[in-house]
């Protein structure tokens, strides 16, 4: 190198603004808050307990409280290696034979809907993309109102998606910390309020993270309202056979709001149901007055999707796709899933068996009434607290539990601990 340019070279680098600013680019950047339910999982991996427990992720473990494969997602696994398919992209809307499977799934084989073909389906990433997808979709497209009511509460994130597409967020009332149950005349009187034309969120089943549910007859008092205000439903559909163990029992409200003319967007999951969580496999979903109006939906939301992620990821989707469509993988699915329910049921029960006999002489047949995953146990902060500290049980400070987390050998162990910081 040239004397010459070795010194214009050190001028540079000593004149250069780029060190200094490449420090100073982010530095208005505040430190965010830990993610609630990340930080429980990061206090329990420190605790040194043998007999700690983990009642905050909201993930299925089975009895021996380990992460749970479906027997027919391994063998749907199978099925799909031996046809040694490529790795090529999908188109944007995602896998079709899934899109339709997943549709069929939610809204019916026997559905008007269904059968006059006036919805589209796409695969989105999980349950949270297709809420996404919804939000930016609604956004963009829904002319009457930016107002949507979710239930108070709701899931954590359902927030920030809908807040982060440009939707404002109002709420109605939901649930009645006083009985741990459904507030349906809370409910009823602040949607019958809600601005006409409104969106408004429900949750069709396993209502995270409460897990309480209305009634059937609650239900259609709620989409007699919606109608009458000409309020939009956004239905949220993550646990669609986990809640109960019935498909159709769980998908019940989305029909039945079908079945009254109420047209409707719906998200799909099938991290729980199916245990595809890494895979991030989901579905969104709008129902439209005729075929026309679906295909002219459908190219708009290939319009949002493209500059999102640009398509779907393939190998859940195939997974998905086979069971649904292969009627020996559907039935051994249906059985599995329904397995999976009545384990969280029994878990309900087996603790409030184990709390009478502890002594307790408290009310908690809202846990069994409660469905899903989750429960509003209706323990009080310093009640968790003193969970978390004495007896290394962790759960978020509402008092939320993941009754996925419970299992035969620690019920006992839980229902002891509850039973000392409720005496």
């Amino acid at each position: 190198m040239s004397l010459l340019r070795s010194r214009f070279l050190a001028v540079v680098t000593r004149c250069s603004p780029c060190s200094a600013r490449a420090s100073s680019w982010w530095s208005h950047v505040e430190m965010g808050p830990p993610d609630p339910i990340l930080g429980i999982t990061e206090a329990y991996k420190r605790d040194t307990s043998s007999k700690k427990m983990n009642l905050g992720v909201g993930a299925y473990r089975d009895d021996n409280g380990k992460p749970y494969v479906l027997k027919c997602v391994r063998k749907a696994e199978s099925q799909i290696s031996a046809k040694n398919l490529d790795k090529e992209y999908l188109p944007i809307a995602g896998l079709a034979d899934f899109n339709k499977a997943a549709a069929i799934l939610a809204l019916g084989e026997n559905s008007d809907v269904v059968k006059s073909n006036r919805f589209v389906t796409v695969q989105s990433i999980s349950g949270t993309g297709s809420l996404r997808i919804g939000g930016n979709f609604l956004k963009r497209f829904y002319n009457y109102s930016c107002d949507l009511y979710l239930p108070k509460p709701s899931w954590g994130n359902h927030t920030p998606i809908f807040r982060d597409s440009g939707l404002e967020l109002k709420g109605y009332r939901y649930y009645e910390p006083k009985t741990c149950g459904f507030d349906f005349a809370g409910a009823l009187d602040d949607i019958s309020k809600i601005p006409e034309q409104s969106i408004i969120l429900f949750h069709a089943c396993a209502h995270n993270p409460t897990g309480v549910d209305p009634r059937p007859e609650q239900w259609k008092e709620l989409a007699a309202v919606v109608k009458q205000r000409k309020l939009f439903p956004f239905f949220d559909m993550a646990y669609q056979g986990f809640a109960s163990g019935d498909i159709n029992r769980d998908a019940w409200a989305v029909r039945y709001f079908l079945e009254q003319g109420i047209n409707l967007v719906l998200s799909q999951s099938f991290a729980k149901n199916m245990g595809l969580y890494g895979e991030r496999v989901g579905a969104f979903t709008v129902v439209c007055s005729d075929t026309d109006e679906a295909k002219r939906v459908e190219s708009q939301l290939k319009i949002l999707i493209r500059p999102m992620y640009s398509n779907p990821p393939v190998n859940g989707a195939r997974i998905a796709a086979t069971i649904l469509n292969s009627p020996e993988l559907r039935t051994e699915w249906l059985e599995e899933v329904k397995g999976m329910a009545n384990r969280i049921i029994s878990m309900r029960e087996q603790l409030v068996s184990n709390l009478k006999k502890e002594g307790s002489i408290h009310n908690w047949q809202h846990i069994i009434d409660q469905i899903g995953m989750f429960c509003f146990t209706g323990l009080k902060p310093e009640q968790v607290e003193r969970l978390t500290k004495e007896f290394s049980i962790y759960l978020t400070k509402d008092g939320r539990i993941s009754v996925a987390g419970i299992t035969s050998a620690n019920v006992g162990y839980l229902a002891h601990a509850i039973y000392q910081v409720t005496k």
